[in-house]
Formats: C-alpha cells, structure tokens, sequence
C-alpha cells in the first residue's frame, strides 16, 4: 500500500469547523445520527485512501446542495479553500433539491460521471460506500422500516447503488479496493432486499 499524502492539518480542522457550522442541525436519514459526523466518515475513508488535502477537506461539504442552495456558503468555501474544492463539492452535490425530482435528479447524476474529475469521483465513491455502509447497518437494525426515511423505494435504491457501482468502475482510475468493497456492499443490500 502507498503511503499516505501529508494533509494540511490546519486548513482541515478550519473545514472541520465551518462544516460543522453549516450542518450541526441537520440529521442523516435512517436512525437518527448527526449528518456532521457523517461526513467526517466520508472525508476520513478520503484519508485512508491516499486522498489529498482538497478532496478531504471537499468531502466535508459534498452535499450542500442536498439542504440548501446557499451563495453565501459557497463563496464561503472558495474564499477559504479554493476553486477544486468548490467544483468538488459542485460535481458531488445535486442542485435540485425538490424531492418530487428525486428519480430524474439521481439519473442527470449517474449521467454526469463521465464528465466529473478522478477527485470528485473519489469523493462520490466514499460518500457512497459509507451510504450503503449505514443502509446495510440500519436494515440490520430496524429491517424494512428503514425505506419509510428515504426518498427512493427499495427497488429504486438497489437500481442507484447498481448503476453507481458500475459508473465508477468504469470512469475512476484505480482505487481497486474502494471499488471492490462498494461492489460487496451493493450485493448484500441487493440481498437484504430481496429478503
């Protein structure tokens, strides 16, 4: 395994900070957990896979579109952290939040992924893996009534997760192993699915 890239500690724990500002209200779909911690998680699997600094620092703001299309926010992070970590979090958050779109909106995303940065892809792949991680751990809490929390029926998500695991496999260089987990955790949730 390679040796990880040196972070920049400082200009992380100042994303830490501001991203725990923007979302230390919100909460995570599924058994109620702090959305902020979620993201840690994210940007941490970034960490542990030879991200750079810009990656993890983009994967604590990946879903700002999903709560709100904020200026402000997001001058907020390019002032701070720079135009990549902005398109970043640009390429990895849907921009229509309207829940009535949700099918047409995770669509224009598998489209867009042959056009995002290996950057962008590595972060969409960790949000992902961690999404089903927490999918897989909350079926194995509460069984089905976990779909009552989601936008997406069973069927619909076992299809996203399916199309996303393909996407990836054929649009991000290397990350094998990233790829080769997501790709297990696509399969048991298709068999908790299918239960």
């Amino acid at each position: 395994m390679k040796s990880s890239k040196k972070i920049d500690l400082l200009k992380y724990k100042q994303a830490i900070d501001l991203s725990y500002s923007f979302y230390k209200d919100k909460y995570r779909k599924g058994i109620k957990m702090p959305y902020f911690t979620y993201l840690s998680s994210v940007s941490n699997l970034i960490i542990e896979n030879n991200g750079n600094t810009d990656e993890v620092i983009a994967a604590l703001f990946h879903d700002l579109f999903e709560f709100e299309n904020n200026n402000k926010r997001l001058n907020q992070i390019k002032r701070k952290f720079g135009n990549k970590v902005l398109n970043i979090v640009k390429q990895c958050s849907s921009l229509d939040i309207l829940n009535e779109k949700f099918i047409e909106n995770k669509k224009k995303f598998l489209d867009s992924m042959s056009k995002m940065s290996q950057s962008s892809l590595l972060v969409s792949l960790c949000d992902k893996l961690h999404s089903t991680n927490c999918i897989i751990n909350d079926y194995n809490k509460i069984g089905k009534k976990l779909w009552k929390n989601h936008h997406l029926s069973s069927e619909e998500t076992n299809w996203y997760y399916k199309s996303l695991c393909k996407n990836f496999k054929k649009f991000l260089k290397n990350h094998k192993s990233l790829k080769d987990k997501f790709q297990r955790n696509i399969n048991e949730l298709e068999f908790l699915i299918k239960k």
